[in-house]
């Protein structure tokens, strides 16, 4: 006899079908696992025979077989435990295999039987409601699979509940979907001095989805205003944190099967890596770009990482996805990000202070930005630099409008662009693109005559050009204005390096 369970490989953010077939025929004692596994599913095999002792089942005696088709697919990870102790069950006579077979497993087991998390649950619940089936999962990711929708999910903490539920004896109860909390905002632009033009700057970034770069020295606010980003931004939309929390869950990162419910932020060190930055590795995992995705990317002292780690971030940036590519695969992660970066305008920090610059400046300020290459510097729509905090600006009281003013700015500008852009596939202007752009973005014969002077005097690319465009579109936006006119386009060009580094 053969039992199969189904079950799921993940190949980026999708989930394809997997048999897991067992089988138990007589012959010398031996349990194999075939159908590409890696070393972790291999492993499953001793994790499976000590879960089952540990509940007082015992393996007969015999050859057994499982095999996971289709067998060109290579298999990763511990959540084809289940799977394999549920088939060898069916096999066994222990569990009704035909039962099985209405459900899509996953989870790894402990030694003593219990069932641990795994990464991927919301996708292979997602799998599963597409196939009419029903899902069987850990306890602890029971509120994660409910999510899914109309499917039915069975959370259990252990192997042996799992059994008696299947036997009839104490029925588990269907878990809820929950939601994680909105975090704590703890920087709130009222903590800002001063800054009024980088404050601008950000407020545009929020409204638009934009790229922001900001430069100035040391203890000059750069981070904190970073930090104070997530608390003008708008929540996710039930669709986005869905999308979101896929990526979570893929890397195991979704905290309590909780849907995440704000935008995330994320902020890795210089030393990262590529595959850190954008994904990949022995066992393809999502990024900081794809885990940042709808959300921020907020990379401090930007010219101290890697220039071919910085250059890796082009082509998502561009295409708002990832695509890593491996012999045996291609595995593609979304990487919609808004892009927020701080940086020194030079190595010692005070290019242009001449009580504190070193005796090497300037030239020490053109090594320095000259690390970041000029395609990368094309892609980042806002450029600001922020000047040093005078103690004038440190003894003012907190200003009047904080973070909850600029957010209800930001928030109605979000709105406008969501009706805008309703039956196009775009989020924001940031995302607007070919006619497109042209049809909600064309300026006024003024503005069109200042955009070409200066796109002539300034040398902008064809893709400078249109990130102005969409620029301008976000404040007029902001000022609740149907067209963009000459002082969108003035203020636009105001944000726009107007050299490039090196």
């Amino acid at each position: 006899m053969v039992a199969h369970v189904a079950t799921v490989a993940f190949l980026g953010l999708e989930a394809r079908a997997v048999d897991v077939q067992v089988q138990v025929a007589p012959g010398l004692p031996k349990f194999l696992v075939v159908g590409l596994p890696d070393k972790a599913v291999g492993e499953s095999r001793e994790r499976v025979h000590a879960a089952l002792s540990a509940i007082g089942l015992a393996l007969p005696p015999k050859r057994i077989t499982v095999n996971l088709s289709p067998a060109d697919l290579p298999k990763e990870g511990s959540h084809y435990d289940l799977p394999i102790a549920l088939g060898l069950l069916g096999a066994m006579g222990v569990i009704d295999a035909e039962t099985l077979a209405s459900y899509v497993v996953v989870g790894e087991l402990g030694l003593d039987g219990r069932l641990a998390p795994s990464p991927g649950v919301l996708l292979a619940a997602l799998h599963a409601s597409e196939r009419d089936l029903g899902l069987i999962c850990p306890a602890a990711q029971g509120p994660e699979a409910a999510w899914a929708g109309d499917v039915e999910v069975i959370a259990a903490p252990d192997l042996l509940a799992l059994i008696a539920h299947f036997k009839g004896g104490a029925q588990l109860v269907p878990p809820q979907p929950l939601a994680a909390d909105p975090p704590v905002t703890m920087a709130d632009l009222r903590q800002v001095k001063g800054q009024e033009t980088a404050k601008r700057a950000l407020e545009i970034a929020a409204a638009g989805g934009h790229n922001l770069l900001m430069s100035g020295p040391p203890g000059a606010g750069k981070s904190l205003m970073a930090a104070c980003l997530p608390g003008i931004l708008p929540e996710l939309t039930p669709a986005e944190a869905l999308e979101v929390s896929m990526v979570a869950s893929v890397a195991g990162e979704l905290p309590d099967g909780r849907l995440i419910r704000a935008r995330p932020f994320r902020s890795p060190h210089h030393s990262a890596s590529m595959a850190a930055l954008v994904g990949g590795g022995l066992r393809v995992r999502p990024g900081e770009v794809s885990l940042a995705h709808l959300g921020v990317l907020f990379l401090d002292e930007l010219p101290e990482f890697q220039r071919v780690v910085l250059d890796s971030l082009r082509q998502p940036l561009e295409t708002g996805k990832v695509s890593v590519a491996r012999a045996n695969a291609h595995v593609t992660f979304p990487a919609r990000v808004q892009l927020v970066a701080a940086m020194n305008p030079c190595r010692c920090g005070h290019l242009g202070d001449a009580s504190l610059a070193c005796s090497r400046a300037p030239r020490c300020a053109t090594d320095y930005q000259a690390r970041l290459s000029g395609p990368l510097l094309d892609r980042i729509d806002l450029h600001v630099d922020v000047a040093a905090v005078s103690a004038a600006d440190l003894v003012l009281p907190p200003p009047a409008e904080g973070s909850a003013e600029v957010a209800a700015r930001v928030a109605a500008a979000r709105a406008i662009q969501t009706a805008r852009y309703a039956d196009h596939g775009v989020r924001t202007n940031a995302e607007a693109d070919g006619d497109l752009l042209d049809a909600v973005a064309t300026p006024d014969e003024p503005g069109r005559t200042l955009l070409a002077q200066a796109a002539e005097a300034m040398r902008l690319s064809a893709r400078g050009y249109h990130r102005m465009l969409r620029i301008a579109r976000t404040i007029a936006d902001l000022a609740g204005s149907d067209g963009v006119k000459r002082v969108h386009i003035a203020e636009a060009l105001s944000y726009r390096r107007r050299a490039a580094a090196g």
